[in-house]
């Protein structure tokens, strides 16, 4: 089952911005009891509907039984996540998942009167289905059907808060619906134009004549979805302005990436205060937060948290969310934890480097941070530990492993490639506090002229110093 582990709040006095959000979001979330029928809507309106009593199923190809139930586990703390109730599950084994319906046909049969005998109203398969098998599914078990990249795109359009999240989601969701656009009862066929009675009839200033309700719904998602690349092309732009700004700084940045409720806000927290939303929730922040710290030698660098990662993530969420990684991939260390306590850490960690492959962040230097140990079984830690002799052992809850975690960052951090010794007279202490920001200082003693100094800086910095060296 799902790990209930769960940071608490730095300060019981001050709600954070994260402590706001997390009450909103539960306010808001799903009530019981809302209808999802299938009735004569398209796809554009019924994927509005909400998700509540829901059957599980899943394809069992490879790996073992262990892997194939950590699998399903996920599958439901995804749709608990979505505000749905999960009633039942179910796993088929086959070598490949059948063409036309997923599960087969004799497992459909089973699954129709699971669905019966439960009363669900919707069922959720572990993989991405076609058209195709959704349409069969649904005709055959008469719920809704939905694959697990719809239920990640749908916690997706729930938790986005920023504007560019928010356009983020939405053309992955439309990139997804575009193809499986279907409707049910006569939405297929209901036609939107022509002044005749032959051609279904028609509202003034309709398309023309026999366009169904279909091809109306296809012409407006295409349009959305142009409109859509043109917002998010320019939030990129902004996105990549302040990106030089930090690099023309010479401030390091570290990337802060790992599976999806492995506690990677809750140790942005730890680090850095920054009062972020934590929640036990699968993809509980999607937009990214950037936070200045300091190393205990004094150099300053940004910290920041990404969305999560899981396994079989979506492309269309890695397309569009593609500029928000890259802030991964122009990183100078990544960040990379992993939830100990989970049943498969090993597996998580596959998954995560995947995709840092896929948006080109997997050649950059790695600390790997194994978090929640104190919710972990010490058989496993020492399991882990064997695995992972380098890593760092860490509870961002009750800050266990945080004092190494930060020494480990700081060694970690690129060194700055001039070195050089210098005097610094006193009415220049802003050179000596920018050469701590931004450089490293080996030595520093005071002396009667100045401050005398041994600092390692970038050339930049050096060019700007060279009229102070000794």
């Amino acid at each position: 089952m799902r790990n209930t582990y769960q940071t608490p709040v730095l300060d019981e006095l001050d709600p954070t911005t994260g402590d706001l959000e997390l009450e909103e979001r539960h306010s808001l979330r799903r009530v019981a009891g809302l209808s999802t029928e299938l009735t004569d809507v398209t796809e554009v309106e019924y994927r509005q509907l909400r998700l509540e009593r829901v059957v599980l199923v899943g394809v069992w190809t490879e790996g073992s039984v262990e892997d194939a139930d950590n699998s399903l586990t996920e599958l439901a703390a995804l749709a608990e996540t979505a505000g749905s109730q999960v009633l039942e599950g179910l796993i088929q084994r086959r070598k490949q998942p059948d063409a036309a319906t997923f599960i087969g046909r004799g497992k459909v049969d089973e699954l129709r009167d699971v669905v019966v005998m439960t009363g669900a109203d919707t069922v959720i398969c572990d993989g991405e289905l076609s058209p195709s098998q959704l349409r069969n599914l649904e005709q055959q078990i008469k719920v809704k059907v939905v694959d697990r990249t719809a239920l990640i795109l749908d916690i997706f359009a729930q938790h986005a808060k920023s504007r560019e999240g928010k356009a983020q989601v939405e053309l992955a969701q439309l990139q997804y619906l575009l193809p499986r656009l279907r409707g049910w009862g006569e939405a297929m066929s209901r036609q939107g134009g022509g002044a005749g009675g032959g051609a279904g009839g028609g509202g003034v200033g309709t398309r023309g004549p026999g366009e169904t309700k279909l091809e109306t719904d296809r012409r407006r998602i295409n349009t959305r979805i142009a409109k859509l690349r043109r917002e998010i092309k320019s939030m990129k732009t902004v996105r990549e302005t302040k990106r030089s700004r930090r690099a023309a700084s010479g401030v390091p940045a570290v990337a802060i990436a790992g599976y999806t409720n492995a506690g990677k806000s809750s140790l942005l927290n730890r680090l850095t205060q920054a009062g972020v939303l934590v929640e036990d929730a699968l993809f509980a922040t999607l937009d990214p937060t950037t936070r200045r710290t300091a190393a205990e030698d004094g150099r300053v660098f940004t910290l920041s948290d990404t969305v999560g990662f899981v396994r079989h993530l979506p492309h269309q969420i890695v397309e569009a969310f593609r500029s928000t990684l890259e802030e991964v991939a122009r990183a100078d260390l990544v960040v990379h934890v992993v939830d100990g306590a989970h049943p498969d850490p090993e597996g998580q960690v596959s998954a995560v480097r995947e995709v840092l492959g896929e948006v080109g962040a997997d050649r950059l230097p790695e600390l790997l941070v194994i978090n929640k140990v104190d919710a972990a079984d010490e058989e496993t830690v020492l399991r882990l530990k064997r695995a992972w002799p380098d890593a760092i052992f860490v509870s961002a809850r009750s800050g266990a492993g945080i004092p190494e975690l930060h020494k480990a960052i700081a060694d970690r951090l690129p060194r700055p490639a001039v070195e050089l010794r210098l005097l610094v007279p006193y009415d220049r202490g802003d050179l000596v506090a920018r050469v701590h920001r931004s450089g490293q200082v080996l030595q520093s003693r005071h002396l009667d002229d100045g401050t005398e100094l041994l600092v390692r800086v970038d050339e930049r910095l050096a060019a700007e110093l060279a009229e102070f060296r000794s």
